[in-house]
């Protein structure tokens, strides 16, 4: 099949991107790297031409709600309407588990809206709601650190391995639509501050971890609230202790 990865210099995107290749497929690159900008409504051109599906992985601004709003459902929107008129047949659209349990997080509010825009759009689809992943706490850790300490949340999470995700989206992309696919997680709930230490220590690195809630993940993250419904889940079988061993 000839498949169409969004985002496809990024953490998910690249990894989609080589298990379709792995697997004889041939994939059309979409990203500003590439030259594609999603945010101009001709900024895709011909690049899905012939093309079967697209897997939407794009990623962008988090901090102000309504930067992060039109900077989704624009790139979505211009995205889908390339796709309908290229005669796509099915789009993948990867997104967060437990996303309407949120309600003030910049982040989450822009991916209900980018869910909307998929939902209401010209082309059958897949929405594919994944946990927070095994480099996720790193990841808030180096954003957040200054002169060797870093402030995190204690969130309680159900983490899953970057590369699992890759797997299960290149699979959907195969299929037919589904609408909205179950939650997507790994196999054991993780401790968020425990995971960037952890991390940090596969890695060579000493941090000093702060935990709190004054940052951008709020106390109505706090208990179970981020883990994925247990009766509506497809659980992925990297663990996170796996996945730390590949750092080492």
């Amino acid at each position: 099949m000839r498949i169409a990865v969004a985002g496809a210099s990024g953490n998910i995107g690249a990894r989609v991107v080589a298990v379709l290749e792995r697997d004889g497929h041939e994939v059309v690159r979409i990203s500003r790297s590439h030259g594609i900008d999603l945010l101009k409504e001709d900024g895709i051109g011909d690049a899905l031409s012939g093309v079967d599906a697209v897997v939407d992985t794009l990623n962008g601004p988090a901090v102000d709600p309504m930067e992060a709003i039109t900077w989704f459902t624009t790139s979505t929107r211009n995205l889908l309407a390339a796709e309908e008129r290229a005669g796509v047949r099915h789009h993948v659209l990867l997104s967060i588990a437990c996303l309407y349990r949120v309600g003030g997080n910049a982040h989450y509010a822009a991916k209900r809206a980018q869910e909307q825009a998929v939902i209401e759009g010209p082309i059958p689809w897949t929405i594919v709601p994944a946990t927070q992943f095994h480099d996720f706490a790193a990841m808030v850790a180096d954003r957040t650190e200054r002169d060797g300490a870093a402030t995190l949340a204690p969130l309680l999470l159900q983490p899953i391995a970057p590369g699992d995700v890759a797997e299960v989206l290149a699979e959907i992309a195969l299929g037919t639509p589904q609408g909205r696919y179950a939650d997507l997680a790994g196999p054991e709930p993780q401790d968020m501050v425990d995971m960037a230490r952890r991390t940090h220590q596969a890695q060579g690195r000493t941090v000093k971890l702060i935990p709190t809630w004054d940052g951008a993940f709020s106390t109505e993250m706090a208990g179970k609230v981020m883990l994925p419904d247990p009766g509506n889940v497809r659980i992925a079988p990297t663990t996170f202790d796996q996945w730390l061993a590949e750092l080492e």
